[in-house]
């Protein structure tokens, strides 16, 4: 069997290089590039090794460990215990999740008759896998489970970002109260352009209980104007409060949204209470957030931001 040593290194030097990253990535660290590279360098290094005899003895649990420490330490340095631990747990998690993915991946894609001729049994009777597969796929899975946890950690993180702006909502019209969840959006401006009345938008099916079903509906299918020339039509609780707010659509121009004038809203933020009762309700028909995170996007002047 021939062994490019040189490609082995350069693999291994490139897998190491991109873990250090994603490690760096996900921790949020600053880092030198020629660390990161002198690092990834001592790891394919240690790859190498596997290929000499006399060099048998270090392929323990205690120098592997040993490595990973000192590829940690180049890398990101020693600001103190506690910050290094977790750059090493972030370093083994990333590894295992990618080395996970790499073997899951080759044993799906594997037909039946590939699957046992890999499967053989030690003297013991214990079942081992023979797991051998081209520079190729570890480089495509390699990348691939990489992304997958990059897509992860993003989600996870927009997750975390948003959740600081979320409040707890309350409508007040007459003796109805309505609660839900709401997203203090900073980008919203919706105004009423008359008045310069604020305008925070509601999903409808919050007010399914206290509007026909027949009007929910329109909100969710029909253009806001048309739902407002039949108003005389029907019979609509609090039809004196609906007004008309002219917003701009990303693709679509000048539109109008159905609004509802509350006695009062009381957004709770961040440990304080704010309440208002110069705001308007915008009936959205749909979900806000796929996940119902919040079913309100609350405007920033309500809670002076």
């Amino acid at each position: 069997m021939v062994v490019y040593l040189d490609l082995v290194f350069l693999t291994n030097l490139l897998i190491d290089a991109a873990l250090l990253r994603m490690t760096a990535w996900s921790r949020r660290l600053t880092f030198r590039w020629w660390r990161l590279a002198l690092a990834s360098a001592l790891g394919a290094m240690y790859v190498v090794m596997i290929f000499v005899p006399s060099m048998s003895f270090l392929f323990t649990t205690l120098i592997k460990l040993l490595f990973s420490i000192a590829m940690i330490l180049i890398a990101f340095g020693f600001a103190h215990m506690q910050h290094f631990l977790r750059n090493l747990g972030a370093f083994y998690l990333i590894s295992f999740c990618v080395a996970g993915c790499m073997f899951g991946l080759h044993y799906v894609l594997q037909s039946t008759g590939e699957l046992f001729n890999g499967i053989w049994f030690s003297q013991t009777g214990t079942m081992t896998f023979h797991f051998q597969t081209g520079l190729l796929y570890i480089a495509l899975s390699f990348l691939g489970a990489l992304w997958f946890y990059r897509s992860v950690q993003l989600s996870r993180n927009r997750q975390e970002a948003r959740q600081e702006f979320i409040a707890e909502l309350q409508v007040l019209v007459e003796d109805v109260i309505i609660v839900c969840s709401g997203l203090v959006d900073t980008g919203n401006r919706l105004f009423e352009p008359l008045t310069r009345t604020p305008v925070l938008v509601m999903e409808s099916s919050l007010w399914q209980d206290h509007f026909p079903p027949s009007f929910i509906m329109r909100i969710n299918q029909e253009r806001a104007e048309e739902i407002v020339q039949d108003l005389d039509e029907q019979q609509i609780r609090w039809r004196d409060r609906l007004r008309l707010v002219p917003y701009k659509g990303v693709h679509h121009g000048t539109r109008f949204m159905l609004a509802l004038k509350p006695d009062k809203v009381i957004v709770r933020f961040r440990d304080q209470q704010f309440e208002s009762s110069r705001i308007l309700i915008g009936l959205k028909g749909g979900q806000l957030n796929s996940e119902q995170a919040y079913r309100a996007i609350i405007h920033p002047e309500l809670v002076n931001l």
